[in-house]
């Protein structure tokens, strides 16, 4: 496909962020394309493998790049996931978000992680431990794994600006998901509906 597809539509309550707000994609991000077939591959940040998978690129628009994961997908750690989801990755920001269908748990679950690298159909990541997650049920948000990111910050010698930029990245998530700030609201359904019924 040559062209990006269009965000789907949206709630007027709830429209995107202003054309030209959002920062300019990562270098390598400019090359992709909706319908590409694209490779998450996340580590920890001492280089360590922490977990990938495929996806497919839905489409780009103010917020980032928004990456599908149809129902059957085999990560690389052999699991079979029988429901899809939907990834957002922000254009700059220290954190991705995972939106899940019903009756998933965790209706919204963001990953603290440093930016993401665009080489090739490669997305690269580095996971940062600290996760913030909104329950489908209680709307409840939590920020949890404090612990795991207080050892490896010792363990793995996290730079100061590195810790800064985790917490203000976590500090931000708490507040959009609890406010229902959008993409956080109800416009991420509209790319969770395509995933739901991608037919790829």
């Amino acid at each position: 496909m040559d062209e990006q597809a269009e965000a789907p539509p949206q709630d007027d309550r709830h429209p995107p962020v202003a054309v030209g707000s959002a920062p300019e994609p990562a270098p390598g991000a400019e090359r992709v394309r909706a319908g590409d077939r694209l490779r998450v591959e996340i580590t920890k940040f001492d280089g360590s493998p922490h977990r990938g998978y495929p996806a497919v690129l839905l489409g780009v628009d103010d917020y980032g790049h928004w990456l599908g994961v149809p129902a059957g997908t085999v990560s690389d750690s052999g699991t079979r996931h029988e429901r899809p989801w939907v990834l957002l990755v922000p254009f700059e920001g220290w954190w991705t978000a995972m939106f899940n269908p019903a009756p998933q748990g965790s209706e919204v679950y963001c990953d603290i992680t440093t930016p993401a690298e665009w080489i090739a159909d490669r997305v690269l990541l580095a996971d940062l431990d600290l996760d913030v997650k909104r329950r489908r049920e209680s709307g409840a948000v939590l920020l949890v794994d404090t612990d795991e990111f207080d050892l490896h910050a010792r363990r793995f010698g996290y730079p100061p600006q590195l810790i800064e930029r985790a917490w203000e990245a976590a500090r931000f998530l708490q507040r959009a998901l609890s406010d229902g700030s959008e993409p956080f609201g109800t416009y991420y359904q509209g790319w969770l509906e395509k995933i739901i019924s991608w037919g790829g």
